[in-house]
């Protein structure tokens, strides 16, 4: 891969990919303007998942300009041999939400592992692809590794982070408590835990929530990182590297719990940084707010942990069990504190007023956790929240909770469990066949802010009914969506930084924006297309874009390419997920 920096005239670095050469798919990218120059014989029209497919998999490939003849080839990577001669359909289908004409393409994954593309009469060539039983391995390990170049309160150096490496930013030992946290003086030692997004803040509801989808990965398949292949400082200590990541985030949240069990909502500048290296990021940190959703957001994630640890560290796990029932005994005392934003804070608000998902999860995971009464008991009076509604990462936590009663049917009564389950697969159902009627094969027509997760919170949805009930429906709902991910969209990326010949190469992060480095940090998902465009005056979208192609390859895209914790879960559970549950 052969990677050029040049100079404007205003004499500005701009990073940019000239030319790559991916398993023999030659692009050439422009720089930030979110539209490709391809090679000849390299068609932007045949929308394929550019990572790959398992073997034999159902799948769909999508085409946007009509094809001609009666047939298209499987050809092997350099597009000289063909090895395979396939049905070509012309039935068109007419989409508003994407502003196209399409010709889907029903096909089945080569059984035999290698690199693939299609080509297409009238229209060239697809972008390459591989096939495999590990074909999401990488990924998937670059999903969850990003997690460490999210890190604050540490150096990154080059031994782990390769050429992403940095010096140590925000140390996090003085943070000054706003008058919002009911505090009047001193400081809070508050260490460790992850960036949460684009910017350098970090967020409890936003942290806690997106560690309670990592445990669920954890739950439900076993270690997916075992100690030593994420290579990180902790790798070879004798225990998972999975499970080393998420202890630096939940140490982070244990400093953030108050002497009365409360939450602070979280640490942050009151403005956010410029677009600068964490280190040179040196405003005042503040730790603002407390309330009712990070409260028990914490509660829910410390009571799932305590599960996880409890073998590997038992007074570790003992003691996440006691914050997290401290932290409902503050809830019960406080149930609905929202948090807003104060005056002079401008930074990330991650309001919530409804907090019937929260109290669910919460409660869910202490009991399954430690089968005390008060926690039964109010599972018992409270209906379970399990739906899917695209659009809101709010609706989501109550889907954890059922989750993990689904998981432990031993220790929930079945008057409790029965109906969790039926109403799981009912809604797994719906969203299969929601899909079916999508010429993408997805669950929905919106798309807003992290539309991308909110398909990839749907697939968990129907891989929790498939560990009920295992349905091909469900299986293929989640390979489609998988599929749009990596490249099969109507913006013809695929979302993941460091994946597929056609990803995003300036996203909204302010480490590979300022790092001087020509790609960005590899395995962030990018938010997806978000046809509110609240970025619209910083970001260049083309003009009447349809809700699909609301998305561009810009820095200042914070709306459609940002990337966020609560995004890359999902995507790192269902990346491993779908590789063991094929």
């Amino acid at each position: 891969m052969l990677l050029i920096n040049f100079r404007d005239t205003s004499g500005a670095t701009t990073k940019c990919r000239m030319i790559a050469l991916l398993l023999g798919g030659l692009f050439l990218g422009g720089c930030g303007t979110g539209k490709p120059v391809l090679p000849e014989g390299r068609s932007e029209h045949i929308l394929v998942n550019q990572v790959g497919y398992l073997p034999g998999a159902s799948a769909q490939i999508i085409l946007t300009q009509r094809p001609e003849g009666g047939e298209f080839y499987l050809m092997d990577s350099s597009g000289a041999a063909r090895l395979a001669t396939l049905p070509l359909a012309l039935d068109s289908l007419v989409w508003p939400s994407a502003g196209q004409t399409v010709w889907p393409q029903e096909i089945t994954a080569p059984r035999a592992a290698g690199h693939y593309r299609f080509l297409v009469p009238g229209l060239g060539y697809s972008a390459p692809f591989a096939v495999g039983d590990a074909v999401y391995q990488d990924p998937f390990l670059a999903s969850v590794k990003a997690l460490y170049y999210q890190r604050a309160s540490t150096a990154l150096p080059e031994r782990y982070a390769g050429k992403w490496q940095r010096p140590l930013g925000h140390p996090d030992t003085a943070a000054l408590y706003h008058p919002s946290s009911g505090k009047e003086k001193g400081t809070l030692d508050s260490p460790k835990g992850w960036y949460d997004a684009g910017d350098y803040n970090k967020y409890v509801v936003n942290g806690a929530f997106p560690l309670g989808q990592y445990f669920a990965l954890y739950e439900d398949i076993g270690d997916p990182v075992p100690d030593g292949q994420l290579n990180i400082p902790e790798s070879d200590n004798g225990v998972s590297d999975y499970l080393d990541e998420m202890r630096w985030e939940m140490d982070w949240l244990l400093t953030m719990q108050d002497d009365d069990g409360g939450l602070f909502h979280k640490l942050t500048t009151k403005e956010f940084e410029a677009m600068v290296m964490p280190h040179e990021a040196r405003r005042q940190r503040y730790v603002v707010g407390k309330g009712t959703a990070a409260t028990l957001n914490f509660a829910a994630a410390a009571a799932q942990g305590a599960r996880i640890f409890a073998d590997i560290d038992s007074v570790y796990a003992a003691d996440l069990v006691r914050r997290a029932e401290m932290a409902w005994a503050w809830a019960l005392l406080h149930p609905a504190v929202a948090y807003t934003n104060p005056a002079d804070i401008k930074t990330g608000e991650y309001g919530d007023k409804n907090f019937t998902d929260e109290w669910y999860w919460a409660g869910a995971e202490l009991f399954v956790t430690t089968g005390k009464a008060p926690y039964l008991a109010y599972l018992r009076s409270h209906p379970a929240p399990l739906h899917f509604k695209g659009g809101s990462w709010t609706s989501f936590m109550g889907l954890l909770g059922c989750f993990s009663l689904l998981r432990h049917p031993e220790k929930v009564p079945a008057e409790i469990y029965a109906p969790i389950r039926m109403r799981c697969l009912e809604v797994a159902d719906s969203i299969a066949a929601t899909s079916l009627e999508h010429p993408y094969r997805l669950p929905m027509t919106k798309f807003a802010w992290g539309s991308n997760s909110d398909l990839l919170n749907a697939a968990m949805v129907t891989a929790a009914a498939y560990q009920l009930s295992p349905e091909q429906r469900y299986l293929q709902h989640i390979t489609d969506v998988v599929d749009y991910v990596l490249g099969k969209n109507p913006t013809g990326y695929s979302f993941l930084t460091g994946f597929g010949s056609r990803s995003p190469m300036f996203i909204h992060h302010r480490q590979s924006a300022a790092d001087g480095i020509a790609e960005p940090v590899p395995g962030l998902l990018s938010g997806g297309p978000n046809s509110g465009q609240q970025d619209r005056q910083q970001a260049q979208y083309p003009p009447d874009v349809a809700p699909m192609k609301s998305w561009v390859d810009q820095q200042a895209s914070y709306a459609s390419n940002e990337i966020a914790l609560n995004w890359n879960a999902p995507l790192s559970y269902i990346l491993a997920w779908v590789q063991v549950n094929r």
